[in-house]
């Protein structure tokens, strides 16, 4: 919005365009410093991008035996010479014009500019020298920069974006204000409004350290978890469904309860890290250490009737290493599937051999039926909740009573049964029955051992119990009243008791690399290893997803907490140090801040693991204190806001949005945790995936306070994800970088979906009680929804709107009446019908307006 206020303003005013042009200019020109040439920040990117793909690891495309990814092997083929740009074969052939040398060939559609050519010119005659990729090198405590603003600097975070700054002929931001910091924090730690009353004591309060006050509140909140889980969910896939045909339905919502637990905990992230991927196998394993291993379970299952099981285990096995891989690596592997990274050092058989850690699951591959609606696979751990003990008590009370009753008919039809089966007084044929027992009944008396002969009668009885009393049980309704319950108790059984699919490693298998990736095709077997060209698994380690989950956080390696550290920053600035938070590989953007980048990963990993801790250190910095407004400077120098000279401005996503507006209204529902919910979706919404009559697929909307639960807790059907969710991951692989988008659609969401509708209406009616002043009502509205008190200029604007509205539907009473009717909550119908419809339609406007969606 205020870039296009400006640029309106710029050419409507020629004069001032072309002085502020003439500025920009002036301002923007790169300074004319020769700086040294450095492999991994200008070498490698152009090489990686235009190169590697045809000279690089992979031995099957390798094109003329070169390697430009290895030093030795680029010098040995003569196509650099260092020091000497005339006998370096790499820089005849970069500017040569004969499409026949020329390289990049014109068919790959790649082109060096002049600039980079000349890059690869001063690389060569300064020595060609190469480095080890910076991200596959473990970070060290860099030194805290000197900077010349020390009054600025709040923690050492400010130090390295001061150094930048200021080497950049940049200064920072100016604070935000208190209303503006306060919003932020709890949209970062909470996702959920602070109250004009929050708002209005943390303005008030004096205390030098009250930032640091409302910051500690906000992370012992226990909301704090729930907003933390959200990018980890997308990480891990979750959902709750399997998606596919028919896309039933899962438990794992119990692992997602488990996530928000462990954040609000701090459970340390080495922890965190070694539970989800191998808490199963931990001594003594807990079950909330069992239920944690339910992260490598959150993938997809294809119970389709066509589905191929060992197919369909393999596709589970892939996914499982591609997204373990890239929440805790950074790196893309799944080209390794089929053959040798192109671009990262990752082979065939680092791939295969992490895999045979993940192949000893006890899986085949597609679910188990539990019901029409309930599809899981094992292995699982069944998870009563406090409703399903009650409710299993109570039906298992009912029966023993009513087996009680039954007790001297069912013995009397088990005697009759038993009898029937030796009428002829020889040793019984056993037909029908359960073949270790006919076996025993077949022999002669005399030729049964002890233990046959005590297992005769209650083998028969549970026999009975289980096959043959069923059957008698229309015959004689004595008996028909306990079977009935054992219908309805292994019915809520299948379809109630929840059962999270949890890892383990029951079944080892062999593991071969496969060729081009086909599980029918098996190759080389190879057992479990840790990539090669990272640090080597410790001697004495576990060769098993314990002893990987433990090599991941081993201090000496170069990557987990640097990407763990980058995607908080990301969560903060929105954008990460690193800007490509899923590929930290050769292909990754070269970090401007990596010195940041490498403190704060080895400052993460001393403070042991605290999430809790690094996320204050970042919040409590000046840097993400600065304000975020643009000047055209940074407009011109710093677009994106990489060197950090202000703080982040970007839209909330849509499962915020949706929280905000609930709790603006009152109507948020804050309960943490507990089943998926289903929230107002449009009409028919699932009907696509009643492909057959074999389930209903009608939406089953929820009613009452689980209308309004948090976003968090909306059930996630892959194949339909929530539709007001317009923003959000499907769910169907890992994703850990969000996508901020802004479109019309989105608007129409947030203008036309019950949900904000609703929110809207409550919200005026909140304000209509709250006082009979106009003013008060409308700033009771906008400070709900804002933060921040009004100015004049907002009351001026609000009270226009308001006006427009009452005249709209002062005339038109069956409009306000429509308005008024949408949600499920009821209105108060003693309130003034226009007046409540017009502030109903501001408080929607409100809800709508750009500082209202963004993140300031």
């Amino acid at each position: 919005m205020h870039a296009r206020v400006s640029v309106l303003f710029l050419v409507r005013n020629p004069i001032i365009l072309a002085v502020t042009l003439q500025f920009v200019a002036i301002g923007s020109a790169p300074a004319q410093v020769t700086q040294v040439v450095d492999f991994n920040r200008d070498i490698r990117p152009i090489l990686s991008e235009n190169c590697f793909y045809c000279h690089g690891q992979d031995a099957n495309k390798r094109q003329a035996d070169l390697r430009l990814d290895q030093q030795d092997a680029a010098l040995k083929a003569g196509a650099i010479t260092p020091g000497d740009i005339a006998k370096s074969s790499l820089i005849k052939r970069i500017l040569s014009d004969d499409p026949e040398q020329m390289m990049p060939p014109p068919k790959s559609n790649r082109r060096l500019s002049v600039e980079q050519k000349k890059t690869l010119e001063r690389w060569i005659l300064d020595g060609a020298s190469y480095q080890t990729h910076w991200a596959f090198v473990a970070p060290t405590r860099p030194a805290e920069p000197a900077v010349q603003r020390v009054d600025w600097v709040r923690n050492p975070i400010d130090r390295f974006v001061l150094a930048k700054l200021e080497s950049e002929k940049l200064g920072p931001s100016p604070e935000a204000d208190r209303a503006i910091l306060i919003r932020r924090l709890s949209i970062d730690l909470l996702g959920l409004p602070p109250t004009p009353q929050e708002v209005d004591a943390f303005m008030a309060d004096p205390d030098e350290k009250a930032y640091e006050k409302l910051v500690d509140r906000l992370l012992a909140s226990r909301h704090y978890g729930e907003r933390m889980s959200l990018p980890w969910l997308d990480a891990a896939r979750y959902a709750d469904s399997n998606g596919f045909q028919q896309d039933g339905d899962t438990w794992q919502w119990i692992w997602r309860d488990w996530v928000v637990k462990a954040l609000n905990d701090d459970l340390p992230f080495d922890q965190f890290t070694i539970w989800q991927l191998a808490g199963d196998l931990l001594p003594n394993a807990t079950t909330e250490q069992k239920i944690a291993s339910g992260f490598n379970r959150n993938h997809l299952l294809n119970g389709e009737g066509g589905a191929i099981a060992e197919e369909q285990r393999f596709v589970i096995l892939f996914d499982r290493i591609d997204t373990t891989a890239t929440t805790w690596l950074g790196l893309t592997m799944a080209c390794a599937q089929c053959h040798d990274h192109k671009y990262d050092p990752i082979t065939s058989r680092d791939y295969y051999s992490l895999m045979d850690a993940f192949n000893r699951l006890p899986e085949s591959g597609t679910p188990q039926f539990f019901s029409s609606r309930i599809r899981v696979a094992a292995p699982f751990l069944e998870v009563p909740t406090e409703e399903n003990s009650q409710q299993i008590a109570k039906w298992e009370d009912e029966i023993k009573t009513a087996d009680g009753e039954a007790a001297p008919v069912a013995n009397a039809a088990f005697e009759g049964w038993r009898t029937g089966l030796f009428a002829d007084g020889k040793p019984a044929e056993g037909k029908g029955l359960p073949e270790p027992l006919a076996v025993i009944l077949r022999k002669p008396e005399g030729e049964r051992n002890d233990a046959e002969k005590k297992a005769i009668e209650p083998d028969l009885r549970k026999h009975f119990d289980e096959k043959v009393r069923p059957s008698l049980a229309g015959k004689m309704p004595v008996l028909g009243k306990a079977e009935g319950i054992r219908k309805q108790l292994a019915a809520y059984r299948s379809d109630k008791l929840p059962r999270v699919m949890i890892m383990s490693d029951e079944k080892p298998r062999e593991t071969s690399i496969l060729e081009r990736g086909e599980y029918l095709k098996p190759k080389e077997k190879v057992t479990f290893a840790t990539p090669a060209f990272l640090p080597p698994l410790p001697q004495g380690a576990p060769t098993n997803r314990l002893g990987f989950a433990q090599w991941l956080v081993m201090p000496e390696h170069p990557l987990t907490a640097r990407v763990q550290v980058n995607r908080f920053w990301q969560h903060y600035f929105g954008t990460g140090i690193v800007k490509t938070s899923e590929d930290f590989g050769v292909q990754s953007e070269y970090p401007i801040h990596g010195p940041l980048l490498d403190w704060l990963a080895v400052e993460f990993r001393e403070r042991g693991w605290s999430m809790k801790s690094i996320h204050k250190l970042i919040v409590t910095s000046a840097t993400y204190r600065q304000s975020s407004r643009v000047n055209p400077e940074l407009r011109s120098r710093d677009a994106e806001n990489r060197f950090l000279a202000r703080a982040a401005r970007f839209r909330m996503p849509s499962l915020l949005l949706r929280d905000w507006a609930l709790s603006a209204s009152g109507l948020l529902d804050q309960r943490i945790g507990g089943v998926p919910v289903y929230p107002y979706q449009p009409d028919a919404v699932w009907e696509a995936l009643a492909i057959t009559k074999e389930r209903d697929f009608t939406y089953p909307q929820s009613t009452g306070s689980d209308l309004y639960r948090r976003s968090l807790y909306t059930f996630w059907r892959r194949t339909v994800n929530p539709a007001n969710m317009f923003d959000a991951s499907s769910r169907q692989t890992c994703r850990v970088r969000q996508g901020a988008t802004s479109t019309p659609l989105h608007a129409l969401t947030t203008l036309n979906d019950p949900t904000w509708v609703e929110a809207a209406r409550v919200l005026a009616e909140q304000c209509l009680k709250s006082s009979e002043n106009l003013d008060a009502r409308l700033t009771h509205a906008f400070r709900r929804v804002v933060g921040r008190p009004t100015t004049e200029r907002d009351l001026n604007a609000l009270r226009r709107a308001y006006e427009r509205q009452a005249t709209i539907y002062q005339a038109n009473a069956d409009a306000a009446k429509a308005l008024l009717s949408v949600g499920a909550s009821k209105r108060d119908e003693a309130l003034n019908l226009t007046e409540h419809a017009a502030l109903s339609a501001v408080c929607l406007a409100i809800l709508n307006l750009d500082e209202a969606l963004t993140r300031e």
